[in-house]
């Protein structure tokens, strides 16, 4: 068999190295970004602890821990405003709350972030508040993150702990036999404490650290104004009420104002506060929300004081002297998320705070017993156990 005949290859010619490349590049390279600049964390502290250089922080200037306060309006901030100074810190503090008549008032003067609002577990407005909530954490410098709840304080305290923030939560007053949704999630989320204003509970990873109702006692009060008059002395005449069923926007209390449309005397001065009930059909001239400092100047002149079993309604009478006649809201009514009213209108109770009563079952004669009765706060209530 015949071989192939290799053929020759000619050479390549080398490029000739004359011609000039003279396109820009496609891409040219980018200018290094300057790294931003970042403050230098100041030192935590706690009241009571030692501090390495006291007065002074990291940069030898005057020292100033930022301390965060979460909390949703109406009670949940209620509570957290009354407790504010009972917390174990120093320092300024920044409010994130919702926008609302009460938190303007409440919080007049104060450093505030307005957050948006949401309905019980809603998880889209909770991721969004959440982002929210990383830019404050971001752009301030936190020291300290307390929050009493709810929705507010599931959105914030995780992304406060992730930052390695001291983060603490207080459950509301309100959770006598356990914690709530929001807590009972944080309990399981590393670097957030959680704490419980109930003594009996011994649960792992909850301790006690004061109630908001323990600096207030009741005494009971004659119709002159002296505790020491006879027990047959003449009822206190009952001339001005206010009703406060809360400020949720979701859920309505009218059954209650439709029972004390029946009970209460037509000459009677009553202040209605309805929050999101439907009363255009009723008798009555109402308002959703009031002006914090209108509502306590409203309860502080009322010979009564009558509802729903919140915390924040609760504090405000009891603040002003006046036990507060509580109607829990039932869940089987339609008219919260759940009995948690039921808890703290029991804990009152049980305490000598408050009278107790159902909507369908309230009678004028319960009116005449809360107007008979007075409450006092005590000089120096205790500090929180932090």
């Amino acid at each position: 068999m015949a071989l192939p005949v290799r053929r020759a290859v000619p050479p390549v010619e080398p490029l000739s190295t004359s011609i000039a490349v003279t396109e820009p590049p496609r891409h040219p390279p980018r200018t290094p970004r300057a790294p931003r600049a970042t403050s230098a964390r100041r030192p935590y502290y706690v009241a009571g602890s030692p501090n390495p250089n006291p007065g002074c922080d990291a940069d030898g200037g005057e020292l100033v821990s930022l301390t965060l306060l979460v909390a949703n309006d109406g009670g949940h901030l209620k509570q957290l405003h009354s407790l504010s100074s009972r917390l174990p810190t120093t320092g300024d503090r920044l409010w994130v709350t919702i926008e609302s008549p009460q938190t303007r008032s409440l919080l007049a003067g104060e450093d505030v972030e307005y957050l948006l609002p949401s309905k019980p577990r809603d998880v889209w407005v909770a991721a969004r508040n959440a982002v929210a909530a990383r830019r404050i954490l971001r752009s301030r410098d936190i020291e300290l993150v307390v929050s009493t709840g709810s929705s507010l304080a599931a959105a914030v305290l995780p992304v406060a702990a992730l930052h390695r923030i001291p983060t603490v939560y207080v459950e509301s007053a309100t959770r006598i036999d356990g914690p709530s949704f929001t807590g009972k999630i944080l309990a399981r989320l590393p670097g957030i404490r959680t704490l419980t204003q109930q003594r009996h509970w011994n649960l792992p990873g909850w301790s006690y650290t004061g109630s908001i109702f323990d600096g207030f006692e009741a005494a009971p009060e004659s119709a002159t104004g002296d505790e020491h008059a006879p027990s047959g002395a003449p009822a206190k005449r009952v001339e001005r009420v206010v009703v406060t069923v809360g400020t949720s926007e979701h859920y309505g209390f009218r059954r209650l104002v439709e029972r004390l449309v029946a009970v209460l005397p037509p000459d009677v001065h009553v202040t209605w506060q309805t929050g999101s009930t439907d009363v255009s059909d009723l008798p009555v001239t109402a308002r959703a929300s009031m002006p914090a400092s209108e509502l306590v100047a409203e309860i502080a002149e009322a010979d009564a004081v009558i509802a729903h079993a919140g915390t924040g309604s609760s504090l405000v009478a009891l603040e002003q002297g006046k036990m507060p006649l509580l109607v829990p809201r039932r869940s089987d009514r339609g008219e919260h998320v759940d009995d948690h009213q039921h808890q703290i209108a029991s804990d009152l109770s049980s305490r000598g705070l408050a009278h107790v009563v159902d909507a369908d079952e309230l009678a004028w004669a319960d009116v005449e017993h809360v107007a008979a009765q007075r409450i006092s706060r005590l000089s120096s209530p205790p500090a929180l156990q932090w």
